[in-house]
C-alpha cells in the first residue's frame, strides 16, 4: 500500500499537468456547446445550462434580417464552396500529400545514404544534417520569390512542393536504417532483385515503425501550419484551416462570435487527436528502435 500510494505521490506533478493541457481543450468544448445567450454571460459558466449545436448552424439565423440572441454558424460564415468543409478539404489533401510523399523521398535517400557505397556521402548527409541548424524563418522571402516566379502562388505546388524535402524525418530513417543488416540487402542482390524493387519490397516495410513515427510530427506540423500557407495564400478557396480560423477571428470581433470560432477550433482538432491515437503505439516502437544500432 505505501509503494502505492508513493507512485501516485510521484505522478502528481504529471497529473496536474495534464490538467493544463485538458483545461482548454475543455473550455473550447464547452464554448461550442454554448448558444449565444451564455457565451456573452458574465460570469461565465463552467458548465453549459442549454447545450445546442447553434454554433456550427443555427437555422434561427437569417441574412436579411437581424435576430436577437442568434449569430451566424460556422457553416453559414463562409461564401465559398462546401463553406468550411472546403478548408478541410485543402488541409486533408496537403497534409496527406507532403506526409506521403515526403516519408517516400527521405526513405529512398536514407537508403541510398547506408545501403550505397557513393563517393561522398558522409559529406552529403553533413551537409543535410547542417541545413537543419539554419532557421526556417529565413527561408521564407526566398521561397516566397521562388514560388512567385513559378506562378505558384495560391496553388497546391506552393503549398507542397518546398515542403517535401525534410532533413529531420531523413536524418531519423538514416539512423534506423542502421539497425538493418547489410547481408539482407546483399542477399536480395544476389537474388537479382533490382534497387528500386529492394526499396519497395524490403526497405521500406522494415522503415513501417519509424515511418509511422515520423507521419506523426508531419502530420501535426503540416496540419497546423499557418505563416506560410498565410504569405502564398490569396483567395478563400485555397485556404487550409488554420488559415480560414485566423480570418474568421479577424472579420468577427467579440464574446458572441467565439462559439463559432472555438467549433472550428474543435473541428480543427480532431483529425490530428485521431490520427495520434491510431498511431501511438508505431509511434513508441518508431522512437525505442531508433536507437538501435546494427
Amino acid at each position: 500500500m505505501a509503494t502505492s500510494r508513493n507512485g501516485h505521490l510521484l505522478r502528481l506533478p504529471f497529473y496536474l499537468l495534464s490538467l493544463t493541457m485538458i483545461a482548454p481543450f475543455y473550455w473550447m468544448v464547452i464554448s461550442v456547446l454554448k448558444p449565444y445567450s451564455e457565451l456573452t454571460r458574465q460570469p461565465p459558466s463552467f458548465i453549459p445550462d442549454t447545450p445546442s449545436l447553434t454554433n456550427f448552424y443555427d437555422p434561427a439565423w437569417t441574412p436579411d434580417q437581424v435576430n436577437p440572441g442568434h449569430q451566424q454558424g460556422l457553416f453559414q460564415r463562409y461564401q465559398v464552396d462546401f463553406g468550411f468543409w472546403r478548408f478541410m478539404l485543402n488541409s486533408v489533401f496537403i497534409t496527406t500529400t507532403i506526409t506521403v510523399g515526403s516519408l517516400l523521398i527521405a526513405s529512398l535517400a536514407a537508403y541510398v545514404l547506408t545501403k550505397h557505397r557513393i563517393r561522398g556521402r558522409r559529406v552529403l548527409f553533413l551537409m543535410i544534417i547542417a541545413s537543419m541548424m539554419v532557421p526556417w524563418q529565413t527561408t521564407l522571402v526566398p521561397n516566397y520569390v521562388i514560388m512567385r516566379n513559378l506562378d505558384w502562388l495560391d496553388t497546391y505546388q506552393g503549398y507542397i512542393i518546398p515542403a517535401l524535402a525534410k532533413a529531420f524525418v531523413l536524418f531519423f530513417l538514416v539512423q534506423f536504417l542502421h539497425s538493418i543488416p547489410d547481408e539482407l540487402i546483399q542477399a536480395a542482390r544476389v537474388d537479382g532483385a533490382g534497387e528500386w524493387r529492394i526499396w519497395w519490397q524490403i526497405v521500406l516495410p522494415l522503415l513501417r515503425p519509424a515511418l509511422a513515427a515520423m507521419s506523426i510530427f508531419i502530420v501535426l506540423w503540416e496540419w497546423n501550419n499557418f505563416l506560410w500557407p498565410l504569405i502564398i495564400v490569396q483567395s478563400d478557396e485555397m485556404a487550409n484551416v488554420p488559415v480560414a480560423l485566423a480570418r474568421l477571428n479577424s472579420y468577427f470581433s467579440g464574446a458572441q462570435h467565439q462559439g463559432a470560432i472555438m467549433a472550428g477550433g474543435l473541428l480543427a482538432s480532431i483529425p490530428t487527436i485521431v490520427f495520434f491515437l491510431i498511431f501511438q503505439r508505431y509511434f513508441t516502437r518508431g522512437i525505442v528502435l531508433s536507437g538501435v544500432k546494427g
